[in-house]
């Protein structure tokens, strides 16, 4: 048997040029399996992980991945708000621990803005119950401070002390600015990987403040409070777009659910975080299968190119074929010959396509992380990962047993008769 590899290898090494192309095709769909694959299991784990540690997420009654989009990732707004009073009833119920009331609407330079209290930086979890840790500064105390995340301060370059404005709204385009009320940076956010990195954090207080000389939606004519006096009004929210809700016990979590959905004063839902998630994924989840057919395609074609390059290389090696015919080799010896071949051309560009993947990962993440918060990580092949290799190596080797079998059905007389 080692002799026969040993033909193959040197067989192979002869027509190097010519596979080398082949390596290559299968190297690069190894590749594009394997980044496709990361990439899924990253997201989805990313994904999955944006909040942890919240029982219940509180809003307005409207569908639950609607609830999530807005009060998790920032996307869309609310159909409607929750009433101060309801966030306070909420908090008074005997099976509620703690409460973070969220208020959404506005925006800085393209990120949003998130009003909230300071127990946000003690009970918001993401990833495994991780918590969030700031990397400079501290937590707002002060009204008009702010603490940005961590993509916030990279792209924009911001640090602890660097006043801000922010503009109402969302959107990249701050065409109506508080531009009157300035904030501090006093704290940036650890990275996280999750829409926290993407938004400017004030208390809720200091978004009331700003819009003391603002109705719907824009200041009001001929009104002009300062920031100094501000100090001087009631600054308690009237309503918050959602908030976060934490029980005492996991167990009511259906009765606190049921209790907020039956809310007399005003329409309300709850939302399981982990139910939500799955619900959003299902939706937002399809277009993975499409990259995982891509990738599947790029691999097919790229056996189909191994087949093609063997089976095109077959006539000028049917001499060959027919000395080592000729010197003892049995049929079966001339199947297993090219067979070989194939496995080993497939198994060098398998490997040179994972050595890319682990390259491209080591590489590509920081750049990743920064552009479009997706954070990959090199670690040990999941299963899905393995079934991929083991598929691509078993199909490379029996793509190559079609040049084998023709091969095989090559007389030793049309081998060795002169060709005019």
């Amino acid at each position: 048997m080692s002799a026969l590899v040993g033909i193959a290898w040197r067989s192979a090494w002869n027509r190097r040029f010519t596979l080398a192309l082949t390596l290559l095709s299968i190297a690069l769909s190894t590749f594009l399996l394997l980044g496709v694959e990361r990439i899924r299991t990253e997201l989805r784990a990313n994904f999955s992980s944006s909040v942890s540690g919240t029982d219940l997420i509180v809003g307005a009654r409207t569908g639950s991945t609607q609830l999530l989009l807005y009060s998790v990732f920032r996307i869309g707004a609310a159909t409607n708000n929750v009433s101060w009073k309801s966030v306070q009833a909420l908090a008074a119920h005997k099976g509620v621990d703690w409460v973070v009331p969220l208020s959404l609407g506005d925006s800085h330079r393209g990120f949003a803005v998130l009003a909230t209290t300071p127990e946000y930086f003690e009970h918001f979890r993401y990833g495994n119950r991780q918590p969030l840790v700031l990397r400079e500064g501290k937590p707002f105390s002060e009204l008009f401070d702010a603490v940005v995340g961590a993509e916030v301060a990279d792209q924009l370059g911001y640090h602890v002390g660097r006043k801000i404005t922010l503009a109402h709204g969302s959107g990249e385009l701050n065409l109506a600015e508080h531009a009157d009320k300035p904030f501090t940076v006093v704290g940036v956010l650890a990275r996280t990987g999750t829409p926290v990195d993407r938004t400017v954090h004030i208390g809720l207080n200091a978004m009331e403040a700003i819009h003391l000389d603002w109705i719907g939606g824009a200041p009001m004519p001929g009104v002009k409070i300062p920031a100094e006096q501000v100090r001087k009004f009631d600054l308690t929210p009237k309503n918050v777009t959602a908030a976060l809700v934490g029980l005492k016990n996991r167990a009511a979590v259906f009765s606190v659910q049921r209790w907020v959905s039956t809310y007399p004063d005003e329409p309300l839902m709850a939302v399981l975080p982990g139910v939500a998630l799955d619900e959003l994924w299902r939706v937002v989840g399809v277009g993975e299968n499409a990259l995982m057919l891509m990738s599947a395609l790029v691999a097919l074609v790229s056996l189909a190119g191994l087949v093609s390059v063997v089976l095109a290389g077959l006539n000028e090696r049917r001499r060959e074929l027919a000395v080592l015919r000729a010197v003892g080799a049995s049929l079966r010896h001339v199947l297993a010959l090219l067979a070989l071949e194939g496995a080993i051309v497939t198994l060098l560009g398998v490997l040179l396509g994972v050595l890319m993947a682990v390259l491209g990962i080591a590489l590509l993440s920081p750049w990743l992380q920064s552009q479009f918060g997706l954070a990959l990580h090199l670690s040990q092949p999941t299963l899905n990962e393995w079934a991929l290799l083991a598929a691509l190596l078993l199909s490379g080797w029996l793509a190559s047993l079609l040049p084998g079998i023709r091969a095989y059905r090559l007389s030793l007389a049309d081998g060795l008769s002169p060709r005019i």
